[in-house]
């Protein structure tokens, strides 16, 4: 146990922050360590008293505040606030070290960076709101604490997830495992091999993205088995799909389309079927993988025909279809000389983009090639990462032409 976690546990444990305006930086912070010692006092302030001994964070200049000019930066420059340098000496004990650091990079970063930079957040957005208005009058002690409490509540569960998250992972990693040893022949029991059943439903789609196996079936909470395909990895698109014709049909109609007789529905998504008995559901998965016939295809994304031969050659997408797409064209801008804005509003500007994105999904690209034009390719490229679509860009290293997939991530 370190010191810290020490000190937070001690009888009468006390933790000090600044008072007045209150951000998601101190309220997790505060959250952070109630969650660690429901019993310690935090106390707010303009100044740290002079013969304070407690914790001290988000003020003073101390090892847990961050406005000093010389204050920390992570390796890959996010800069830490109050509650990534509470989290990295304290997520290690919560959630062990390699989950710690998950989460600080999914949930800490972006709130430390918030704080530092005001790059726009909503969970810090939301804990804002919780500040009394600007004309409110009395102090803002009472709602930093409605605040904590709200914070307190998102941890918990988030812990909760992180750990769930974990456990599902390991069981998933042993059902797969005995699965394999039942079906090390792979050309004998091709089909078989890639159908998996689960004695109880566990998040699974993560782990299984990387894997052969198209489908897996699970024990309903209502009664009967549950089918959901899989995706493949970095794709929207599923490893095997059911065959449109069952799609949005239950009970009788299912049963005639598919000659199962305990079908009972297909969702219109393509991404769950149910059916009564075991052995329905396995022959759903097998009848799905005989008519299943893939089409993969590629958006060129304002990019020249030229670069077709390229795409062409990328691994498993050799006979991939190419759609091109132009660029969109140019919107109306408010012109001073050199310089020029967009002159539509922020909210017909987000619309602009979401059309463009969706005419782009509606082929279920595997991939996405994108242009040269970065003023119409970057809006697009954003939205795309953020559905993790893989976007490739091409670039030239050694007088080599190449394809280059641009990360992932919100």
């Amino acid at each position: 146990m370190n010191d810290l976690l020490n000190k937070i546990r001690t009888q009468s444990a006390t933790a000090f922050t600044h008072s007045g305006k209150f951000h998601a930086d101190d309220v997790f912070s505060s959250a952070l360590l109630l969650y660690l010692n429901p019993e310690i006092t935090i106390l707010r302030g303009n100044r740290v008293p002079d013969d304070f001994d407690g914790i001290v964070f988000d003020i003073g200049r101390g090892k847990y505040d961050h406005h000093q000019k010389d204050s920390r930066i992570r390796e890959n420059g996010v800069p830490y606030a109050a509650f990534g340098l509470l989290w990295e000496e304290l997520g290690p004990e919560i959630l062990g070290e390699e989950l710690a650091q998950k989460f600080d990079e999914a949930f800490v970063q972006p709130l430390d960076n918030n704080d530092n930079t005001g790059e726009k957040n909503e969970l810090a957005i939301l804990i804002g709101n919780f500040n009394p208005t600007w004309d409110a009058e009395g102090g803002n002690d009472e709602a930093f604490f409605q605040a904590v409490s709200v914070a307190g509540m998102i941890l918990e569960n988030k812990f909760e997830r992180y750990r769930g998250n974990e456990r599902a992972d390991k069981r998933v990693e042993e059902i797969y495992a005995r699965h394999q040893q039942a079906f090390h022949d792979r050309e004998k029991h091709r089909d078989d091999a890639r159908i998996l059943t689960l004695p109880e439903f566990v998040p699974c789609q993560k782990f299984l993205s990387e894997t052969q196996i198209a489908f897996v079936i699970f024990p309903s909470n209502r009664g009967g088995y549950c089918i959901q395909p899989q995706k493949k990895e970095y794709s929207m698109n599923y490893k095997c799909s059911f065959p449109p014709e069952w799609l949005g049909l239950e009970n009788e109609e299912l049963k005639a389309a598919t000659g199962l007789k305990t079908a009972n529905f297909c969702h219109k998504g393509g991404f769950l079927m149910t059916t009564g008995e075991l052995a329905d559901a396995v022959q759903a998965c097998k009848l799905s993988m005989e008519q299943f016939h893939e089409k993969p295809v590629i958006v060129s994304f304002g990019g020249a025909a030229e670069y077709d031969e390229l795409l062409h050659q990328l691994p498993k997408l050799q006979a991939a279809e190419i759609i091109h797409i132009d660029f969109p064209a140019l919107p109306e801008l408010e012109i001073q000389g050199i310089y020029a804005e967009v002159s539509m509003e922020k909210q017909e500007w987000k619309v602009r983009i979401k059309d463009q994105v969706r005419k782009i999904l509606k082929y279920k690209p595997e991939a996405v090639f994108v242009g040269e034009n970065l003023f119409a390719a970057y809006p697009i490229v954003h939205a795309l990462r953020k559905k993790h679509i893989p976007v490739l860009t091409a670039a030239e290293k050694d007088g080599q032409k190449l394809l280059v997939r641009i990360p992932s991530g919100s």
